[in-house]
């Protein structure tokens, strides 16, 4: 007996089995590769992601030396926030 693994022909798909059919691999393969990206994509942001700030930092907090900079420093965090009423 001669048995030959079926090749795929062009006229008649259904002679070879469907992992055999290279367009059945280009079709599964692209979103397959998608799949295994987003999860390494959501392993690498998961380990690198930040610490949470409990308190945000702001400039108030921070004492302020008075330098050459100072008033337009001063004038533009002023232009920045809202106005007291």
């Amino acid at each position: 007996m001669n048995r030959s693994i079926a090749r795929p022909v062009l006229g008649n798909p259904s002679a070879a089995p469907w992992w055999q059919v290279g367009m059945v691999w280009l079709v599964l393969g692209g979103p397959a590769v998608v799949v295994v990206a987003s999860v390494v994509t959501a392993v690498v942001a998961y380990r690198g992601a930040d610490e949470v700030l409990v308190e945000t930092p702001s400039a108030r907090h921070a004492p302020v030396q008075p330098t050459a900079q100072t008033p337009a420093l001063q004038a533009r965090n002023h232009a920045a926030t809202a106005a007291k009423p």
